[in-house]
């Protein structure tokens, strides 16, 4: 395997790609199966798990309620197995390796769910994917700051890049995934199926071309030389007692219990926490148990650090609990949503409106599949001579891509009349970002710029606005109705303000963590951090459930009422708190 030293200055731009090192677009692709993968999969699992036996294309008939205990179980498991992929890629394997092993582990995973004739494939599927993002997730972007750790001055612009990657996978996965599992002529399987291909595909493609990297990545870094910060008194450890320690042991036991035992309880007849105290059932008394305990280690630890340090942490905890509720509204995208766009939308299209539809999707398809394609093919100008086997293997993903999307295309001009498939809206979010970043990211660098705290509060605003607007383009639907068909344009006006409360909150949040702690104690705060999110994964699942017994009790207004007020009234609160924030933070912008 040949390798270039990429840690040397004078070499690390000598194979540029629009001004970038080639080996960012290595990773820039890799990501981007790797996302089409995770996407496609999370836009199929709930309308897969709720589609009637009976359908022209049979699901499992699940209970609404079932379908979203599992679906916020699995994503709220997602960001907690990068806190121990990380370490074991720091520790053990490399960065490298734990990217194979993670993408190794998720094709598993995918070819698994695409045999959804038996539970049990499914819960192996779910798992394993759980698990090799574990492993995949965090180790690609350390493997990219490893890239830029001596060019400060391109990672803002390397970044961006990769994240149209995650972006750009994102929104073809929901796009391809979604149109085959939902086409009654191919079915769920081969939906599950092609996102297991595509991951294939990445993982192929990293490691026959991973000589680009050099020896980054290669080795563990637990001989690392830990870098000390230049204020004294950050520098001051704390380390974990034995006691802190199996705190933390116990916390992580019930928490991940509870959030495997969830789902469980509700789909079989076995329960772990089959007992009652008080008033409370066995599962609530658990995690209040869990909650209490996490509390109070939190505190023990913060009351132990230096008083600015102390200031700043709390200011980070501030801003991971407003990620908690801006996760629990915003992940029902994958939920409740991607339900209400099934049932209740009117997305069958005919005459005028189906023509401008045509001519939208056709667009809003073909321009980003060009663009990324031209960056495919400056990526093989470049490498081509070196990596043909990677560089081939790329391009088969982007051949099987093109023909899927001829395909589905010609399809939607030949039909008399159109059924837009409920997965579509999905990649609203991504087409947003990829058109909106740029917007926002100009707002950052000028005048305007506000404060972290009143980006969070603007941005959880946004979001609330959007669940306004579906709150009102549901009002027409009567009380406990289990089917209806209003307009589309509730639903697209709702991921253009979720977009918008997502750019102003999930961008800034890691930033101002890395801001505001020092260097030795960035790894247990980005724990908190994803810890906080995870949350927040779980609480969407377990509010989106809900959407049958409040829809049947109250209306389907008030359900997305509740994701309205909720995030307005937390957006409020947090901007009043702006001042108090600013002293916490002591200096930090």
């Amino acid at each position: 395997m040949s390798t270039t030293n990429l840690d040397t200055p004078n070499d690390f731009f000598e194979s540029k790609v629009l001004g970038h090192p080639a080996g960012l677009f290595v990773l820039f692709f890799t990501e981007m199966w790797e996302r089409f993968s995770y996407y496609g999969m999370r836009a199929l699992l709930v309308l897969f798990l709720t589609s009637s036996l009976t359908d022209i294309n049979p699901g499992w008939g699940w209970p609404r309620e079932h379908a979203l205990a599992i679906y916020g179980s699995y994503t709220g498991l997602a960001y907690l197995t990068p806190i121990l992929g990380g370490y074991i890629a720091d520790r053990i394997i490399g960065y490298r390796w734990a990217v194979l092993v993670g993408a190794f582990l998720m094709t598993l995973g995918h070819l698994s769910m695409a045999m959804e004739f038996h539970q049990a494939f499914m819960y192996l599927g779910l798992g394993l994917l759980v698990i090799g993002n574990g492993f995949f997730k965090p180790n690609m972007t350390s493997v990219l700051s490893q890239m830029y750790k001596k060019h400060s001055d391109k990672k803002d612009g390397a970044y961006t890049i990769f994240y149209m990657g995650v972006n750009s996978g994102a929104f073809l996965g929901m796009l391809l995934c979604g149109y085959i599992g939902e086409n009654p002529n191919w079915g769920w399987s081969w939906g599950f199926g092609l996102a297991g291909i595509f991951m294939f595909i990445g993982m192929l493609q990293f490691y026959f071309t991973q000589g680009i990297f050099g020896e980054i990545g290669l080795k563990p870094l637990k001989n690392q030389v830990e870098e000390v910060s230049d204020n004294l008194e950050e520098s001051t450890r704390n380390p974990f007692s034995t006691f802190d320690s199996i705190l933390v042991a116990l916390i992580s036991v019930i928490g991940l219990a509870w959030i495997i035992n969830d789902p469980v309880s509700k789909i079989t007849s076995f329960n772990l926490f089959n007992f009652k105290v008080g008033s409370l059932d066995g599962s609530n008394f658990m995690i209040m148990i869990a909650l209490v305990l996490f509390l109070f280690i939190l505190v023990k630890r913060i009351s132990q650090y230096t008083p600015v340090l102390r200031d700043k942490m709390i200011a980070v905890i501030v801003l991971a609990f407003i990620t908690i509720f801006f996760w629990a509204s915003f992940e029902q995208a994958g939920g409740s949503m991607t339900i209400f766009a099934k049932d209740y939308t009117q997305r069958v299209l005919t005459g005028d409106s189906k023509v401008i539809f045509n001519v939208v999707n056709t667009l809003i398809t073909v321009v980003p599949l060009v663009i990324i394609s031209y960056v495919l093919f400056k990526l093989f100008a470049k490498t081509f001579a070196k990596y043909a086997l990677g560089n081939l293997i790329l391009a088969s993903g982007f051949i099987i891509i093109w023909g899927i999307v001829i395909y589905m295309l010609s399809n939607q001009y030949s039909e008399v009349k159109s059924e837009v498939p409920a997965t579509w809206f999905g990649i609203l979010n991504s087409l947003f970002i990829i058109s909106l970043a740029p917007i926002v990211s100009k707002l950052w660098e000028s005048k305007y710029n506000p404060s972290a705290t009143m980006k969070n509060g603007f941005g959880m605003i946004l979001l609330g606005i959007g669940f306004g607007a579906l709150a009102y383009g549901s009002s027409s639907i009567p009380q406990g109705a289990a089917v209806a068909a209003v307009s589309m344009i509730w639903l697209v006006l709702a991921y253009l303000f979720h977009t918008l409360g997502e750019l102003f909150i999930s961008p800034v949040g890691l930033s101002y963590v890395s801001k505001l702690v020092p260097g030795r104690m960035i790894a247990i705060m980005f724990g908190i951090w994803y810890l906080a999110i995870a949350i927040g994964n779980k609480i969407a699942g377990t509010m989106g459930g809900k959407i049958d017994e409040i829809t049947a009790k109250y209306s389907m207004t008030t359900f997305f009422l509740i994701f309205t007020l909720i995030p307005i009234g937390i957006g409020l609160l947090v901007m009043m708190l702006s001042p108090i924030m600013k002293k916490l933070m002591h200096g930090v912008k």
